[in-house]
């Protein structure tokens, strides 16, 4: 079965915003009935929560109502992974804190059976929001896999990162959106990490935000565009910053001038100019 792009319609609208409703109302259901119920009758709850979104899924796939079956499916692999959180914390495996620095077999099966079900469902299915569910718990499992915290997480993210951009950019398939969004949020966030501090880390957020432009285009994914468009605001906002500290007897003139006006205006053009850049090579 090939995998369908969902169209923005009024119907795919109400479709979007009707099952994600009902994912939020089951999981606010949830949270109102943890305290009056113990860990048993609680896992009971949400286990029957997972099988009438799980149901729906499958009713509404066996009728080829594909988005739908595909925003309820979505829903089922969240109730899924809440059924097996409260389960496992009421068989006891779940009590002690969560840590990378520390391994723990039944934090792992969670994850990895929270992953399992969401590739399955996305084979099954063949929606591309699923990606997400996968894409997420797929980062989280490696992570809490091979690392043990600290700098060796954040060498593991952006090698994740990478490796969903890589993915994203050879699979010509709606769900790869999502590879790349996944992926660049998990570079981005690893660079800003590294880089926050100094002009010299600011310099170097604009010119990694300059290639991911240039990745945008390449890849034909709007989401780099995006990204690299919040680390030059960002940028933007800290040099703004930066040279009202600097001139402590003119901070508040800096901030309230000319400064921002003319900083922001650099920025627009040099936008519109990426933009008109990246137009002229597509001619």
């Amino acid at each position: 079965m090939e995998e369908r792009k969902p169209v923005w319609t009024t119907s795919s609208f109400l479709l979007y915003s009707g099952g994600l409703t009902v994912l939020g109302a089951a999981v606010a259901a949830l949270a109102y009935l943890s305290p009056h119920y113990g860990s048993g009758a609680l896992t009971g709850w949400a286990l029957l929560v997972l099988v009438v979104l799980y149901t729906l899924a499958h009713a509404f796939r066996v009728r080829d109502r594909w988005i739908a079956a595909g925003i309820f499916a979505f829903a089922s692999v969240i109730a899924w992974a809440a059924f097996l959180g409260i389960a496992w914390h009421w068989f006891g495996w779940l009590d002690t804190p969560g840590s990378f620095g520390r391994f723990s077999f039944s934090r792992l099966s969670l994850e990895f059976l929270v992953l399992a079900a969401a590739l399955d469902d996305s084979r099954r299915f063949e929606f591309p929001l699923i990606t997400l569910v996968s894409a997420t718990v797929g980062w989280f499992f490696v992570l809490d896999l091979v690392s043990g915290g600290g700098t060796w997480s954040r060498v593991v993210t952006l090698l994740v990162g990478l490796v969903y951009l890589l993915l994203g950019s050879t699979r010509d398939r709606p769900s790869s959106f999502w590879l790349h969004l996944v992926g660049g949020a998990l570079i981005g966030a690893i660079l800003l990490d590294w880089w926050h501090s100094g002009d010299t880390d600011w310099a170097l957020v604009s010119a990694a935000s300059l290639v991911y432009v240039a990745i945008a285009y390449l890849t034909k994914r709007s989401s780099w565009a995006v990204y690299g468009t919040i680390g030059f605001y960002a940028a933007t906002v800290h040099f703004l910053n930066s040279q009202a500290y600097t001139n402590i007897e003119l901070s508040t003139r800096s901030l309230t001038g000319w400064a921002p006006s003319v900083a922001f205006a650099c920025l627009g053009f040099w936008l519109v100019l990426l933009g008109l850049r990246g137009r002229r090579a597509r001619s």
